[in-house]
């Protein structure tokens, strides 16, 4: 008998269903148990989730200031957990339905302190999440360690994750840094804590101990997802996460198990005025930005001839001739060449290097570039 031969079944590629966003609860908060909430919505079906679980925070006590003055700190029964091992089963099953819901190119943001981040970050990468990066949250404003045994917790992580090692997903790397006065952002956010009017408050006392910072959920937003795609909260609470997107066009959908939160966070969402689609249009990446001749902001009047343009610390000039090349003593060529040869540099990305006065503001060409593009779309 010859030898057997083994037959392979033809490989079967699986693809993401595509799911309709009118089937998706759009705008609402789903009630009760996350993971009840979150089994309830179809797979693949969410571009991004940001998530603020309880972070076990393991108090022994009231805690109160040298004073003896009570200090409103996190002491809810949804932050509290019998151990461990009931918090890591815990943050397993909601984390489970979080890689179900989302896209194949898909985010994850959770945040947490020093109680939970380290065990989340785990068991999100037992269930295959791609951690991209961990960002630290530092707080202008942190509350103080009124104990004094202790240094001050002024921080708090977030970890950002796609759902594979080789899994696409959605970085705005250009609004990023357009954000950062064009410097590339990097991971650690000094973002004061949420005070003031931002505050939500019910007879003088907080609605939600730990309610985030609209400034620190309008960056994550911003840099991981575009208008109009579905991003979802497990843990709602007040809203931050719902009232940032519908400021951004994005939809949100929420899951909150307690009731005041979940009305305090509709009232909140409702009072919310979202941008208007010109004001939406962030700076693109390189990649998908359509090419534009430095010539062409001269042909359209945006620049005109003999304008003078500098480097950020003034250390060159140059000025615009009429066919879009710049002089510069005796050197003269593309916004790029003139960049390169005054710096000794072997590259210059002449949009970033030069910058202009401009409307009483001194701003690099790249925003005059992006101004142009919004023109010719409009």
């Amino acid at each position: 008998m010859g030898a057997l031969t083994k037959i392979r079944a033809p490989r079967v590629r699986h693809v993401a269903p595509v799911v309709d966003k009118a089937d998706l609860p759009l705008g609402r908060i789903l009630p009760g148990d996350c993971v009840e909430a979150m089994r309830s919505l179809p797979d693949a079906s969410v571009d991004l989730i940001f998530a603020d679980p309880p972070y076990n925070l393991q108090l022994g006590g009231d805690l109160n200031r040298p004073d003896g003055s009570h200090v409103d700190a996190v002491t809810d029964d949804w932050d509290r957990f019998d151990s461990f091992a009931t918090y890591d089963r815990f943050t397993r099953a909601w984390l489970t339905e979080a890689r179900r819901v989302l896209k194949p190119d898909g985010g994850l943001w959770v945040i947490g302190s020093y109680h939970n981040i380290f065990r989340v970050g785990a068991i999100m990468q037992d269930l295959g999440f791609w951690l991209l990066n961990d960002i630290v949250w530092r707080k202008s404003n942190p509350m103080p360690n009124f104990r004094g045994t202790r240094f001050t917790n002024a921080h708090e992580t977030l970890l950002w994750a796609s759902m594979g090692e080789k899994a696409k997903y959605h970085f705005n790397y250009r609004a990023m840094k357009t954000l950062n006065d064009e410097l590339q952002m990097r991971s650690d956010w000094v973002i004061p804590i949420c005070a003031g009017q931002e505050r939500l408050k019910k007879g003088g006392h907080k609605v939600h101990p730990t309610q985030k910072p609209e400034a620190l959920l309008y960056r994550v937003l911003l840099a991981t997802t575009e208008a109009g795609d579905v991003v979802l909260d497990p843990f709602f609470g007040t809203g931050t996460t719902g009232a940032v997107a519908k400021r951004l066009g994005r939809n949100w959908i929420g899951c909150e198990r307690e009731n005041i939160y979940r009305e305090a966070a509709m009232e909140r969402i409702e009072c919310a005025l979202p941008l208007d689609e010109s004001a939406l249009k962030t700076m693109q990446s390189m990649r998908t930005a359509p090419r534009i001749a430095f010539g062409s902001l001269v042909e359209a009047g945006m620049l005109a001839p003999g304008t003078e343009l500098f480097d950020k610390q003034r250390r060159f000039s140059a000025q615009v001739r009429a066919d879009g090349s710049l002089m510069s003593g005796k050197e003269c060529g593309s916004i790029h060449h003139v960049g390169k040869t005054l710096q000794g540099a072997p590259s210059c990305n002449g949009w970033t290097f030069w910058h202009l006065e401009h409307e009483g503001a001194i701003k690099p060409l790249d925003a005059l570039r992006q101004t142009y593009l919004l023109s010719i779309e409009d």
